[in-house]
């Protein structure tokens, strides 16, 4: 029986004559051509990469028809003069005042030529509007409020250019620049950019070292980067292509690039580590030989890595139910890369190792450190044996307590989720070099921090009717008591048409959980008022709206994840109990992730590690994004290793031994390629962790600590132990004829048993 079930990679696994099998082999036999024409194709694609870049917008961090959309709406309607934005420009002297005439020259001549910039509305200098509160104390700052027209990617892209002109008009001693939300954005997506690009950087070679470990070839390790590149090279090239119908942001395109390299590389080691596995068998090196063994690597683990692989789109599709661009952008963006590696994988990759043949080998570390399953004479001996079958049964031997005690380890791990706290931060901390970021020091030193982002109220009669006289009154005494508010620097209303617009400038930064409250409780008082229609905007209002849609959504995209999940699982393998098993244990080990991720960015352990300083609260939409990636990612382990479990499953008689013997024999050969991918992943999620901004540092440890977790837990603790319990019933499908076999005496002797 051993022998019978040693013959997992034999011709005729997952049926030679399958789909699979047939396309791996038309692969390799039509190599160059396939070659030739992703040559083209990559070329193609590597040109369109700079232009993405040049196509990048700023991310629009709103919900679809919340309130703080709808008043921009008014604005336009009501008073198009005074733009969709008010930006801040900020004019700063240590040796002269505004009072010396080549201070007042420059601000003059800025707010001039500013004002005939396409796109800028109104230009309010501090000479024509309201001295007291855009001349600073000490007379040796000033600023200009600027209003600017058209939708969010379009006010950032403008912001760009008036930094541009604002570095102009410095001279004389004075400094100008410009700040305000767009402005942040603007340099936000620079910054953004850049930290991928170097995180790229850091991430790639230390993963080549590995897969030089993993796979012990330096030629067999080259061609999992070479996958990688490639895919991303071609995600980038529909990520082109898509921009030209909807915006693409800077962390879409960070976010696809970090999972894109990720799975392009763990899916070709996968891929690899089977071809090289059936070219060590007698015949494997003759040109039918790699045929085969291309056409086997696609049969088998080609099959897992596109399950896989879906799972992950099913996943990132359940985000388009939150209704936000940010969410639809990354659900969008992070498929198209995936679904680019999975094209680069089935297609350019057999034609490669087809090419390369025996020579994959090249390169070749000490024997000792070759896989297994590689080593020649592999054929021969037992599947289910070496150290990773020795844990294995280990572990089957006490399940109850090795399943227990890594169950208790996730659950501690996820504890800190029960006290957790949304907010958005823009990540002004890492802007302190960019134009925006020096501009908004000024701004915070010498004018209110709110005025970066003032907080924006129109009052209408219902159905936006003038007010009537009562009405008017009433909100005249409701911004009376705003005044009165010591979190409140100023509030400037403008009557029109018989409507109200008020900007309210708050003491505290726009993007801090006390402006938060601060437009929560504007908006409860203003809803008591009688006969009037308040609509509060502005940035916070836009972060409050986006964090209530976040939140309220997260359930339904859990709900949605796990019932397509479900029903995709047991498609796959063809059981019930193995579904409901892998999404329990999928749950545990993101909620660990997610529960360390709050303890560490939240409560501000490892601060100094780090390098960042806690906000208090973790980015409102990190939990819902990182959930939907990473239950896709851990399913990619879970369905590469019970796969090869169900192959040597569904060559035993099925009985408890041989359950048992397939778990060892599926751990033995799939541990050595899944702690090897695992790592690489945590490398490449973990080297965004150099980056400046908060947000790309929280996703890169969630996501690393989660695969780590699923690696070293899930897959080498709790799926041996869960089998072992559960028996012959882990492959229970109702319907199925002979999905579970009664517990009988094997015919394996102890001499066959290692």
């Amino acid at each position: 029986m051993a022998q019978e079930m040693g013959g997992t990679g034999a011709r005729g696994v997952d049926g030679e004559r399958g789909i699979g099998y047939r396309w791996g082999v038309a692969m390799a036999q039509h190599r160059r051509i396939v070659v030739g024409i992703w040559l083209v194709l990559i070329a193609a694609c590597a040109v369109a990469y700079p232009q993405l870049n040049g196509r990048l917008e700023a991310m629009e961090f709103h919900a679809d028809q919340a309130e703080s959309t709808r008043i921009t709406e008014l604005l336009a309607a009501h008073y198009p003069d005074l733009g969709a934005e008010q930006l801040a420009l900020v004019f700063d002297s240590s040796e002269r005042t505004v009072d010396d005439p080549a201070y007042r020259a420059v601000v003059e001549r800025a707010v001039t030529d500013l004002r005939g910039v396409p796109g800028v509305r109104v230009a309010v200098g501090p000479f024509q509007g309201d001295q007291t509160s855009q001349i600073s104390a000490s007379r040796h700052a000033a600023m200009a409020v600027i209003g600017i027209d058209g939708a969010i990617p379009a006010r950032a892209q403008l912001a760009g250019e008036l930094q541009e002109r604002a570095g102009r008009y410095a001279g004389a001693g004075v400094s100008v620049g410009i700040t305000g939300f767009s402005p942040v954005l603007h340099d936000l997506m620079q910054i953004e950019v850049a930290d991928s690009g170097q995180a790229e950087a850091l991430g790639l070679p230390v993963a080549f070292v590995l897969l030089i470990l993993a796979l012990g070839t330096v030629v067999a390790a080259l061609v999992p980067v070479m996958v990688a590149l490639s895919g991303l090279l071609l995600a980038f090239g529909g990520l082109f292509l898509l921009s030209h119908v909807m915006g693409t942001s800077s962390l879409l395109l960070a976010v696809a690039t970090m999972i894109g390299t990720g799975i392009g590389l763990d899916y070709a080691m996968f891929l690899v580590s089977r071809f090289r596995e059936e070219l060590a068998k007698p015949g494997g090196s003759s040109p039918a030989g790699v045929a085969h063994a291309c056409g086997i690597a696609i049969a088998t683990a080609g099959k897992t890595i596109v399950a896989s692989g879906f799972i992950v789109m099913i996943s990132l599709c359940s985000l388009v139910v939150v209704r936000a661009p940010v969410f639809r952008g990354i659900a969008v963006g992070v498929a198209i890369a995936v679904l680019a590696t999975l094209v680069v994988a089935l297609t350019l990759l057999p034609a490669v190792l087809a090419m390369l043949g025996p020579r994959v080998n090249r390169g070749a570390l000490p024997a000792r450190w070759q896989p297994l399953e590689t080593r020649p004479g592999a054929e021969a001996t037992d599947p289910a044996s070496g150290r990773w079958t020795r844990w294995s049964r280990i572990v089957m031997a006490r399940p109850a307590v090795f399943g227990i005690a890594a169950t208790l380890v996730l659950l501690v791990a996820a504890a800190p989720l029960a006290g957790v706290r949304y907010g958005m931060d823009m990540g002004t901390a890492a802007m302190t070099q960019t134009a925006s970021g020096k501009a908004s020091e000024v701004a915070s030193a010498n004018f209110a921090p709110g005025l970066l982002a003032p907080i924006s109220l129109v009052a209408t009669g219902p159905g936006d009717s003038p007010l009537t006289s009562t009405a008017a009154g009433a909100v005249q005494s409701f911004l009376t008591a705003l005044r009165a508010d010591e979190r409140i620097e100023q509030v400037l209303p403008i009557h029109r048409d018989g409507r109200i617009f008020a900007v309210v400038v708050a003491k505290t930064a726009f993007d801090s959980t006390e402006a938060d409250r601060l437009v929560r409780e504007i908006r409860d008082r203003a809803a008591t008022l009688s006969g009037a229609d308040v609509l509060v905007g502005g940035v916070t209002a836009e972060f409050a709206d986006m964090s209530d849609e976040i939140t309220g959504k997260l359930p339904l995209v859990i709900g949605l994840v796990l019932c397509c999940s479900f029903v995709f699982l047991i498609a796959a393998f063809r059981s019930i109990t193995l579904p409901i098993k892998a999404i329990v244990m999928n749950l545990l080990a993101t909620g660990a992730a997610l529960g360390i991720t709050v303890a560490v960015f939240q409560s501000g352990i490892g601060e100094s590690l780090l390098g960042f300083h806690s906000t208090g609260f973790i980015q409102v939409f990190l939990p819902t994004m990182v959930f939907a990636i990473l239950f896709g990612l851990s399913m990619d382990y879970e369905v590469f290793l019970i796969r090869r479990v169900k192959e040597f499953w569904e060559r035993s008689a099925r009985t408890a031994a041989d359950n048992e013997y397939a778990v060892a024999a599926g751990l033995q050969h799939t541990a050595r390629p899944i702690s090897a991918a695992a790592a690489i992943m945590v490398v490449i999620f973990g080297s965004f962790l150099t980056a400046s901004v908060l947000e790309l540092k929280q996703i890169g440890l969630a996501l690393a600590v989660a695969v780590a977790i699923d690696a070293a837990l899930v897959r080498l603790v709790l799926v041996p132990a869960l089998m072992k319990l559960f028996g012959t019933w882990n492959w229970w499908l109702p319907g199925s004829v002979g999905s579970v076999v009664p517990v009988q005496v094997s015919v394996r002797t102890d001499a066959e048993v290692p």
